[in-house]
């Protein structure tokens, strides 16, 4: 499974660097020069990793981390010139991952990308919940030891599922993040597929949140 990454950095020169070294270690990069446009395609791809500055032309780093963390859980490193206290304890607060200050060393960076993907799962070779195992490179599951049969959406929004466990994902977050935000589609879309996966799993464990929509607990 292809790791998208939004780079979210003003400075051109900085955008296009770190870009290009993200994309030679093997993951797809969207970059924006702003904030407008980065609020734009987190809404229109599933990425695994946002990297965001602060000052930024529109929305400000600051406030599209608070726009991002009423979505879901995607990991989200700070990368800015804004090296004080206040400025990464703002950050942090409002849910920020990781925090690195320019100049840096594009190798600590990428070290830094690699941490956060490990720990969201993104990286692993595989994801384990419970008797569930997921293989996100094969889009296999297995229960106890035994292949579970699904379509790539029910593999993706369990997978989904998995990333923000603890969390309720709406159905429009749903259909934004498996299909696309253009998709012509509405909640019943997201609910027979939903029907479909818990029909296929040998046990229950989508939580549906009633006007709301899914959730998987953590694990206790």
């Amino acid at each position: 499974m292809a790791i998208q990454i939004l780079l979210v950095e003003d400075d051109e020169h900085i955008c296009h660097t770190v870009k290009a070294f993200l994309s030679d270690a093997g993951y797809k990069v969207d970059a924006c020069l702003d904030g407008d446009e980065a609020h734009t395609k987190f809404y229109e791809n599933p990425y695994q990793l946002v990297i965001l500055d602060i000052m930024l032309p529109g929305l400000s780093g600051h406030e599209l981390l608070q726009e991002f963390r009423k979505i879901n859980n995607t990991p989200i490193l700070m990368m800015t010139a804004l090296s004080d206290d206040e400025n990464q304890i703002k950050a942090f607060d409002s849910e920020a991952d990781d925090y690195v200050t320019k100049p840096f060393k594009i190798q600590l960076l990428l070290k830094r990308v690699e941490a956060l993907l490990r720990r969201s799962g993104a990286l692993a070779k595989e994801v384990r919940y419970g008797k569930l195992t997921l293989l996100p490179e094969d889009f296999k599951v297995t229960y106890n030891g035994e292949e579970i049969v699904l379509t790539l959406k029910e593999f993706e929004i369990l997978m989904l599922l998995l990333q923000n466990r603890g969390r309720t994902l709406s159905h429009e977050i749903i259909l934004s993040r498996v299909w696309g935000y253009d998709f012509d589609g509405d909640g019943s879309t997201v609910h027979t597929h939903i029907k479909n996966l818990r029909a296929k799993l040998p046990e229950n464990i989508i939580k549906t949140v009633r006007g709301v929509g899914y959730r998987l607990e953590e694990e206790s």
